[in-house]
């Protein structure tokens, strides 16, 4: 064994002929090899060397080998440290002793040189792999104590960003619904304006009026979809078992003036029982159904509506022939005040989408476009929700 670090082996014999013999022959091999004739003066090199093995003759007077081994087994500072008997004693007994006392192996005398490097070689090399896991089994401590430290700051994290999302909630939900009250103060009275001097106002103050009539007209839309998108969270209902057929004819009834003004036809097929919120199924049917009207330049606006099973999932999909959605905006089109085109081209928020997909996220679902197959352009919008308990594949 030629180690890049020397191992250092400490050799406790009160036989000089024996201590000369071994030392040559270690130093020889490459050790840096330390020496103690009795077993107190053993102890003493041992606490402040700090060797990697030692070898240990078990008769020598005062302290034997077997009481000096218990006493450095008993010392933190030393306890760890392999030890070799070294012994002429034949009997089972003494062996037992010396296992008993702390040590790892024996050699008998007189022993052959070749036999103490190898058994030296064989017990510093378990004494490295025994490093090595525990410096191993530390560090895994210390990653699992600072793992343990990171969970505890994310959840503590996680909880303070929840209190601060339901306080943003309920303040949206405060400063838009105190917000409606002087809007609808403002369109009346501009309206009322434009009424009580008909006929003498010139085009511009007209003019004028209906700008601040629509500005008041959208800003109430705005408010309208802030406080659904607040309520979400805030005002939710339970989950339970929803006719989707149902939540689907309550939005339709809800659009039956836009859908008889443009002639759109809704084709429906059979849909499943979902484990959801009626209201809130009701009201993403009601925003995809109205978009894909709206962005239809087709006469008539054309809505397939289908859903297939996905395992423990309904997977439900609306289907336009509208304006479609490129390729790079699918994502963009789901968040807050996101819009493709200009007002004068189509009216809207821009919060629609972003409604839908807190609605479905809120249901355990997720929510994306594709471009349908065919020659007729339009959108695909594919929603998850979870099938009603009780309900078989």
């Amino acid at each position: 064994m030629n180690p890049s670090s020397p191992s250092t082996v400490l050799i406790v014999d009160d036989t000089p002929a024996n201590v000369r013999v071994l030392a040559e022959y270690l130093d020889g091999h490459g050790f840096n090899v330390t020496v103690a004739q009795d077993g107190e003066e053993g102890l003493e090199r041992a606490r402040y060397g700090r060797p990697d093995l030692i070898l240990l003759d078990a008769m020598m007077p005062g302290w034997d080998g077997f009481e000096t081994c218990r006493r450095l087994k008993a010392d933190p500072d030393t306890g760890a440290i392999p030890v070799i008997f070294m012994t002429a004693l034949s009997d089972i007994g003494d062996k037992v002793r010396a296992y008993e006392a702390g040590g790892v192996d024996y050699i008998t005398k007189p022993f052959h040189a070749e036999e103490v490097l190898a058994r030296v070689n064989t017990h510093l090399a378990l004494r490295k792999m025994q490093r090595e896991l525990q410096e191993r089994n530390e560090a895994l401590q210390r990653e699992v104590r600072e793992r343990e430290r990171a969970e505890q700051v994310l959840a503590e994290r996680s909880r303070e960003l929840a209190r601060s999302n339901a306080e943003l909630e309920r303040m949206a939900y405060i400063a838009s619904h105190d917000l409606q009250e002087p809007l609808r103060m403002v369109a009346s009275y501009v309206q009322l304006l434009e009424r009580r001097y008909m006929g003498q106002l010139d085009a511009d103050a007209h003019e004028f009026i209906g700008f601040a009539v629509d500005g008041a007209r959208r800003m109430q839309a705005l408010i309208d979809d802030l406080l659904t998108i607040s309520r979400v969270d805030t005002k939710a209902r339970p989950l339970q078992q929803v006719e989707l057929g149902d939540a689907l004819a309550t939005a339709l009834r809800s659009l039956r003036i836009i859908i008889e003004e443009r002639q759109a036809e809704v084709q429906c097929g059979a849909l499943p029982a979902v484990r959801g919120d009626a209201a809130q199924l009701t009201q993403v049917f009601q925003n995809l159904l109205s978009n894909a009207i709206k962005f239809c330049q087709a006469s008539p606006p054309r809505v397939e509506i289908s859903a297939r099973r996905d395992g423990a999932l309904w997977q439900v999909r609306v289907q336009d022939n509208g304006i479609g959605v490129p390729p790079e905006y699918r994502e963009r089109i789901f968040g807050m005040f996101q819009r493709l085109h200009g007002r004068r081209e189509y009216a809207g928020t821009g919060i629609g989408l972003a409604i839908c997909q807190k609605i479905v996220e809120r249901h355990g679902g997720s929510i994306r476009v594709e471009t349908p197959d065919g020659a007729d352009g339009g959108s695909v919008f594919e929603f998850t929700l979870q099938a009603a308990e009780g309900e078989g594949e």
